[in-house]
C-alpha cells in the first residue's frame, strides 16, 4: 500500500519531499503528490512514514 497527499489539506510547504527515502513524493504545478509505485510507506527505512511524521496538517499524508 502507498500513502498519499490530500490536496485539499496540503500547505505546500514540502517539508514531506526531502524525507522520502524512495523519491517517491515530487512537485507538480505547485502541488506535492506521492508516486504509489514508488511508495513503500518507507517500510524497510523507518518505522513510520516520514511523509506523515514531518507533514505540519494532521492526517494530510494518509495511507492510500
Amino acid at each position: 500500500m502507498a500513502y498519499k497527499i490530500i490536496e485539499s489539506q496540503c500547505t505546500v510547504c514540502g517539508m514531506c519531499e526531502p524525507v522520502c527515502p524512495n523519491e517517491a513524493i515530487y512537485e507538480k504545478r505547485g502541488m506535492f503528490y506521492i508516486n504509489p509505485d514508488l511508495c513503500t510507506e518507507c517500510d524497510g527505512f523507518f518505522e513510520t512514514a516520514q511523509c506523515a511524521d514531518v507533514c505540519p496538517v494532521s492526517n494530510t499524508c494518509v495511507p492510500a
